[in-house]
């Protein structure tokens, strides 16, 4: 499965209401890590996107929601269950520990 483009007024609908729990990248075009953490992103949604969502969130073009749930820098990951934040990764991450916070809720 390929990661989804989100943004501040499809976030309720695809990351709030989703039966599934949610892996939310936010990230924006100026970031290098986050662009260095892309392919990994792309790989575990071909991975695990039969249990899980993965969308990304271009915090440039979407303000609102980073400001609501208090992202203070790139890349942060978040995790949704049942429409509440379950858990909150920030900076760089290896594939491993991403790995291992996926399969927490899977």
């Amino acid at each position: 499965m390929a990661v989804t483009e989100v943004t501040d007024t499809t976030f309720d609908e695809m990351v709030l209401r989703s039966e599934r729990p949610v892996l939310v990248d936010y990230w924006a075009e100026w970031c290098s890590p986050c662009k260095q953490f892309e392919p990994i992103l792309d790989e575990l949604s071909y991975a695990y996107g039969d249990r899980m969502d993965f969308v990304k969130l271009d915090t440039d073009d979407n303000q609102v929601t980073p400001t609501n749930y208090a992202v203070k820098g790139l890349p942060t990951v978040h995790f949704f269950v049942d429409g509440e934040l379950v858990q909150s990764l920030q900076g760089a991450r290896t594939k491993a520990t991403i790995t291992r916070a996926i399969e927490e809720y899977v």
